[in-house]
């Protein structure tokens, strides 16, 4: 059984596979600086100054204590952490759908098989028979 498992971790799809997946967690962290710091700061200058990452709609208000620590939080719905994340996979969505583009421009094009020389078809043959059949 380890043979087995060593033999299907060495074959070339498995370790392609772990290299895409390292290769997407670390162009996530990429495009969620780049929306971070660079996209929504544009998008907040030109929307007022407004940071979606503070938008929410708070449920309950937090409580503090006697001595000014935070007793329970508050409970919110944070949907500008949402819109930021929906920028993110369109950003993604778009990096990929290049990076697939330019890939399938290096592929050589699937050159077509070369055609069997046809034969007689039924007809044809048919044709010849009643000619020597007259004959």
């Amino acid at each position: 059984m380890l043979k087995e498992f060593k033999k299907f971790i060495m074959t070339g799809n498995v370790i392609d596979l772990a290299v895409a997946v390292i290769l997407a967690g670390a162009v996530s962290l990429v495009v969620k600086g780049f929306v971070t710091y660079i996209m929504m700061p544009i998008i907040g200058h030109f929307s007022g100054g407004l940071d979606f990452s503070d938008m929410k709609i708070i449920l309950d208000e937090a409580v503090l204590a006697a001595d000014g620590t935070v007793a329970t939080p508050e409970n919110a719905i944070m949907y500008g952490e949402w819109i930021n994340a929906i920028i993110n996979l369109i950003i993604v969505g778009f990096i990929l759908f290049m990076i697939v583009k330019v890939y399938n421009k290096t592929k050589k094009p699937v050159e077509a098989a070369p055609e069997a020389p046809k034969g007689p078809s039924d007809n044809e043959l048919l044709q010849e028979i009643r000619d020597l059949l007259k004959k």
